[in-house]
Parts: C-alpha cells; sequence; structure tokens
C-alpha cells in the first residue's frame, strides 16, 4: 500500500505524450484493454504485497529490515529507471518496450512466489522493479501514441476509472489468497494477468513507428547515478538499527549515495539529453509542485507501509481485512476526483494546494490514536477517511500545476519527472520511517518487558528477536498468560513506533502545505514561462 493506485500526472503523461501516428478504431480499442490490464497488473504489485508482507515474514523467518528490502528492492529501480523506461519507449517502439516490461514484471513475479529465502526474494524483486520501470511509462505511452490528442480525454476516464477499481479491488483480493492459500499466490497472481496481455499486445497493438532522426538519447550516467545514490542511502538507513551508525558500511554507503546523487546532478546539468532537465527546476511552480509531492508522497508511501503491520500483527486482522481497510481511501479519491479538478479554475493552484496537504496532515495525526485493540470504525476508519479527502483534494490540482508550470511540448516529460519524485519520496520515506519506528520501538518493549520481570533466558530470546519487531514470537516454552504478556508488550511498543512515524507523516503533509504557500503562484498559467522563475 506504499503507493495506492494511481501516482500524480499519470493523465498528463496520456494526454501530452506524442502520437506519431494514431491507429485504427479496433487497435485503438485494443491498445486501450492492453494499458489498462499493464497498468492493473502494477497496481495490483504495489498494493498486494504489503499486505502479504507479514505472511511472507513469518514464513521466511525475516527481519524487518529483510521485509523493508522486500518493498524497497522493487521500489528502487522502479523510481530511479522510470524516466529511462519511458526514454526507451520512445528510442525503441512504446509497444516493444511494453512487451519486454510484462515479460520481465511477469517472470520476475513467477520467481519471487518460488523462492525458497528471503534473500533470493528480494533479489527477484529487484529484477521486477525493472520491469515495472518498463511497463509503467508503457501502458500510458501506449495510449498517447494510439489516440489522436481529441480523443485522449475519454481514454483517459476509461484508463482511469478501472485503475480505481484495481486499486480498490487488488488488495482485498490479494488478502483473501494469502489468507485462504499462501502469500505465493500474492506474486502468482499476475502469472496468467502477463500472459493475457502478451498474448494481446502480440496478436492486437500494432507496432508504434519511430523515425531515427527524432529518437532522444538515452542518459544511462544519469541512471546509473540515480540507482547508487538512492540505494546508498536506503541501505544505510534500513540497515543502521541492526548495524550500527557506527558500523564502517553504513555511514560509507550513506556518504557514497550522497555523492552520487551530487554528481547525477552535475551530469545532468551537462549532458545533451538529460532524464532531469535541471532548467525545469527554474520554473517556481514546478518546483513548488515537486517539492511538495516529494514530502507529502513521503509521508504517504512510508506511513501507508506500515500501517497493514499494524493492522495484521498487532491488531489481529486477516490480510483480507487489512487489504480492505484503506477502501474508504480509494473511494473517496475516486468519487471526488472530477470535483478537485476543477479546484485550479476556480481558485487557481495554491490554496487546494496549501488546504488538502493540511487535511492530509490531520489525517496522518487520527493515525496516532488508536492503541491496541480498538474497532476499526472508531480508530482507524476517520483516520483513513480525512486522509483520503485530503489526498483528493491536493491531487487533481497537483496534476492541473505541473502541466501548467511548463509547455505543453515539455508537459509529458514534467508529468514523468513528478511521477518519479513520488516514488522516490515513498522510496527514501520506508527507510528512514525504520529508523523512527526502532528509535520509539526498542526501549518501549524494553520498558514493558522488565515490567513483567521474565527469567533471563526468556528475555535473551526477547532481545534476539527485536529485529522482527511485531512479528515477534514468545518463546515456546512459556505458559499461555506469560504468552499473553508478550504479545501485549510487543504490540504496545509497535503502536509506540507506528505513533510516532504517523506525527512524523503529518510533520511532512504540514511541511508540503507551506511549500506550496511558499512556491507555488495564486493563478495557473499555462505555457513554458508559467510560473515565477526563482
Amino acid at each position: 500500500m506504499s503507493h495506492i493506485g494511481k501516482s500524480p500526472c499519470d493523465e498528463g503523461a496520456v494526454l501530452y505524450g506524442t502520437a506519431r501516428a494514431p491507429c485504427a478504431d479496433a487497435a485503438q480499442r485494443w491498445t486501450l484493454a492492453a494499458a489498462i490490464l499493464g497498468s492493473s497488473m502494477a497496481f495490483l504489485d504495489g498494493t498486494v504485497v504489503n499486505v502479504a508482507l507479514p505472511a511472507i515474514q513469518h514464513d521466511l523467518h525475516a527481519n524487518a529490515s529483510q521485509a523493508q528490502w522486500v518493498i524497497e528492492s522493487y521500489a528502487l529501480f522502479l523510481a530511479a529507471l522510470l524516466l529511462v523506461g519511458g526514454a526507451l519507449g520512445d528510442r525503441f517502439g512504446r509497444r516493444r518496450i511494453f512487451l519486454i516490461g510484462v515479460a520481465v514484471f511477469t517472470l520476475a513475479g513467477t520467481a519471487c512466489a518460488f523462492s525458497a529465502g528471503v534473500g533470493a526474494l528480494i533479489a527477484a524483486r529487484a529484477v521486477q522493479g525493472v520491469g515495472a520501470a518498463l511497463l509503467v511509462p508503457g501502458s500510458l505511452a501506449l495510449i498517447s501514441a494510439s489516440f489522436p490528442q481529441e480523443r485522449r480525454g475519454q481514454a483517459i476516464g476509461t484508463w482511469s476509472a478501472f485503475s480505481g477499481i484495481a486499486a480498490a479491488v487488488g488488495p482485498v483480493v490479494g488478502g483473501f489468497l494469502v489468507d485462504r492459500y499462501s502469500w505465493t499466490w500474492a506474486f502468482l497472481i499476475n502469472l496468467p494477468l502477463g500472459a493475457v496481455l502478451l498474448g494481446l499486445c502480440i496478436t492486437k497493438v500494432p507496432q508504434d513507428r519511430t523515425t531515427h532522426d527524432r529518437r532522444p538519447g538515452l542518459d544511462i550516467a544519469g541512471a546509473t547515478l540515480a540507482t547508487l545514490g538512492l540505494a546508498g542511502i536506503v541501505f544505510a538507513f534500513i540497515e543502521a538499527p541492526n548495524l550500527g551508525w557506527s558500523a564502517a558500511a553504513v555511514p560509507g554507503t550513506l556518504l557514497g549515495g550522497t555523492l552520487a546523487l551530487v554528481l547525477f546532478l552535475v551530469v545532468e546539468a551537462l549532458s545533451r539529453a538529460p532524464m532531469l532537465p535541471l532548467s525545469l527546476l527554474r520554473i517556481r511552480n514546478f518546483a513548488g509542485a515537486n517539492l511538495l509531492t516529494l514530502l507529502l508522497y513521503a509521508g504517504l508511501g512510508g506511513g501507508l507501509y506500515f500501517f497493514p503491520l499494524n493492522l495484521i500483527q498487532v491488531q489481529g486482522y486477516g490480510a483480507a481485512a487489512a487489504g480492505a481497510a484503506l477502501l474508504p481511501f480509494v473511494a473517496i479519491m475516486f468519487a471526488l476526483s472530477r470535483w478537485a479538478g476543477k479546484l485550479v479554475d476556480r481558485f487557481g493552484p495554491r490554496p487546494p494546494l496549501v488546504v488538502g496537504p493540511l487535511i492530509a496532515a490531520a489525517g496522518f495525526a487520527l493515525f496516532a490514536l488508536p492503541g491496541v485493540g480498538g474497532s476499526y470504525t472508531l480508530g482507524f476508519l476517520p483516520a483513513v477517511s480525512v486522509l483520503g479527502f485530503g489526498m483528493a483534494v491536493t491531487v487533481a490540482p497537483l496534476t492541473t500545476t505541473v502541466m501548467n508550470s511548463v509547455g505543453s511540448e515539455l508537459a509529458g516529460l514534467a508529468s514523468g519527472v513528478n511521477n518519479a519524485v513520488s516514488r522516490a519520496g515513498a522510496l527514501l520515506a520506508i527507510a528512514v520511517f525504520g529508523v523512527v519506528m526502532r528509535a520509539a520501538f526498542d526501549p518501549a518493549l524494553e520498558s514493558r518487558i522488565a515490567a513483567l520481570h521474565l527469567p533471563r533466558a526468556v528475555q535473551r530470546e526477547i532481545e534476539e528477536q527485536r529485529p522482527r519487531l511485531a512479528a515477534m514470537t514468545p518463546p515456546a516454552d512459556v505458559d499461555p498468560m506469560t504468552a499473553a504478556s508478550i504479545r501485549r508488550a510487543v504490540g504496545e511498543a509497535f503502536v509506540a513506533g507506528f505513533r510516532r512515524v504517523m506525527l512524523v507523516c503529518a510533520a511532512l503533509a504540514l511541511l508540503s502545505a507551506l511549500s506550496s504557500w511558499l512556491l507555488i503562484g495564486g493563478a495557473p498559467r499555462a505555457g513554458p514561462a508559467a510560473g515565477r522563475r526563482a
């Protein structure tokens, strides 16, 4: 659930993409079906795996850091290579790259299902992230390459509707499969979908034509540095709670990752075909919208990573119930998307991009209220609903602001950058929030276990399991009453960490509102000079 449903600016990527030669009506329908199915596979994976994570952690005896890597290895390559995937489609053909992405994604997902250990699963997830980096922009590019400008609005509406359905149904179906069968079905579900999609693309979707003189260059150096930079920072924050900040690998990878990102900016400034044109960041509205995206989606992705863990491992929900817990969020986003899209026209971009994150901050704060054993209706439902309303107010105006801040010839690139920023924010937040969680969990657990006056051998066994967080299990030789007390202590310690994580999410949302207030202009203006330049 770290990235629920559509990313910001997905519609913009479709609307402003390049249609070299729109295809016939029948081919357009099949192409739209392929794009919907491809996007749905990515949406399913982005939500189902989080619901399956507690079962994965239990069956593979993974600690909390390894569980984070199951999510992060996929998210790392998707975030770092997303713009490269789009450029590859422009250069070698959208259909061809999309097919490769679907094949890699499907085969890697199957490898995930048959992984015998957590290391193999993490490696397969990394490969799946590479496939997703080709699949995700390819599914949107198929629509923009096949539909003329005047017909894309209807195609976007159809694609968005089915995407909303996938976002709503995916976690519930995935949770049902986990509860009824095994977590492996969270990955195997992609095998029949991928097979159908490959057959559909090969037989029904026409190959788009590209001209050699218009093919953009590939920023291999930039993509490599972005991947290394993000990987170094993510590794440092995920492993720090276990290795300690004094371990050479932690500050070393943190420094190396930071230097790689600095070099990335240098390379982008000098490149003839950069994946991130730094000139875009001089457009104030664009810079403000992307800073908002980075902060708000960091809170959303990082906070909602821990939400299903809380529901399943602490509150005792099944995977299907945990998957259904965010249905109000998805429903509110879907129901209010058209209304929210008109807010910029009526009020300008700044008011909704300030008010929306403020509402989202209140939603995050509400997540910090429930303890162990509270009801969903009184505990989590208000938080889910308020957060959904805040995001609904924000996302459509955010997309409009990004699109209006640049000229139409750059809108496709601008939307891709914003999409990648949202994924990078979630990627970094999940890593950093692991440190935040452990900083609260460890002392809370220590105090609660000390109060139980357990034998030293039992305390040592609990201490050895501390890296597993809420997946810890009481020692087998304790009596049922003591085991229940230990489980209660672990649950309360996790909730202490969860509350701190959600308060950090609320702070990030407040900062995103502040960034909108300071950087985003009061009225939307289209064109390459839109927005005030810093």
